[in-house]
């Protein structure tokens, strides 16, 4: 299968684009600077040079091939505040990708996150594959996938827990919780920190990836999810071990003036099962978890 695939250079992208190779896919990644056609140009895949505000050429690209991966998202806009200028252009770009694909019977896999189930209402218990909130920043572009379904592409939304962990991940919330520890001088948590957030190795994740493009049924919700629920006070522990300070409780108040754009986040309980998931697509986890991963120490071995 010819694959197009933005964010093919990007922290998943890095693991999918060998993972779809060997799988026997050939591989167009979409990059955006010359480092990023080299870096893909290395790994053997193609390259289409362009960005995500380059909806033309993403529909031209998506023409061009068998099946198509989006992973790319503005994560400098969310890491500015602007959350939902990001979400806005993560959703144009999914609609140029779709629209050559109607009717097609093509796959296309987008990127969702499992935050939006916390707020999606849900309470009590982990959160499913087959929850979803009815609209909002993002949720609005998982939604318009699943319904492709009925458009004739078989498409499918892989939600990523917020942390997705590996020495491949360079800039993800894993490195922001590190770097706010090690400035303030404290690993901090909100309240009793008891609250749960999940993770996966990101070898993992690009498992699930190929595995949806490869055949689960349009309209599939996914959850790339390995650890179903860590309390947020042991992320936080294991950081504070990592990067040489204490861990402590702080206030919502105190949060959201620590964690910047995190802290509307950092208190949020969002437990989510995988079960649907392993079972459609027969994916089991094979890599180590988050706390281990932490403790491994690559994540602290600069800055």
């Amino acid at each position: 299968m010819r694959v197009f695939v933005t964010g093919a250079s990007g922290h998943i992208g890095s693991a999918l684009v060998p993972e779809l190779l060997e799988a026997g896919h050939q591989v167009v990644g979409l990059a955006r600077s010359g480092s990023s056609a080299a870096a893909l140009e290395a790994a053997g895949a193609e390259v289409r040079r362009g960005d995500l505000d380059d909806l033309g050429g993403l529909r031209e690209a998506a023409a061009a091939a068998d099946g198509v991966i989006h992973l790319a998202f503005k994560h400098d806009l969310m890491g500015a505040g602007d959350y939902a200028g990001a979400a806005a252009a993560d959703f144009a770009a999914i609609k140029a990708l779709a629209a050559p694909l109607e009717g097609t019977g093509k796959p296309l896999v987008t990127t969702s996150g499992t935050l939006m189930l916390a707020f999606a209402g849900i309470a009590g218990r982990p959160g499913t594959e087959s929850d979803f909130a009815s609209s909002g920043p993002r949720v609005d572009a998982e939604n318009f996938v699943t319904g492709l379904a009925e458009r004739g592409v078989r498409s499918s939304v892989v939600r990523l827990p917020p942390i997705v962990h590996s020495s491949l991940d360079h800039h993800g919330f894993a490195h922001i919780l590190i770097g706010i520890a090690r400035r303030s001088g404290l690993s901090a948590y909100v309240a009793d920190g008891g609250n749960r957030w999940p993770s996966v190795h990101t070898l993992d994740a690009a498992r699930v990836y190929r595995l949806s493009l490869e055949g689960v049924p349009g309209g599939s919700r996914l959850h790339a999810v390995a650890d179903e629920g860590i309390p947020f006070r042991d992320i936080a522990a294991a950081i504070g071990r990592g990067a040489g300070v204490p861990a402590g409780s702080v206030s919502a108040a105190d949060a959201a003036e620590r964690f910047a754009f995190l802290g509307r986040l950092v208190g949020v309980d969002n437990p989510t099962s995988s079960e649907v998931t392993r079972k459609l697509l027969g994916w089991q986890p094979e890599h180590p978890g988050l706390i281990e991963d932490l403790e491994y120490g690559h994540y602290f071995s600069k800055g």
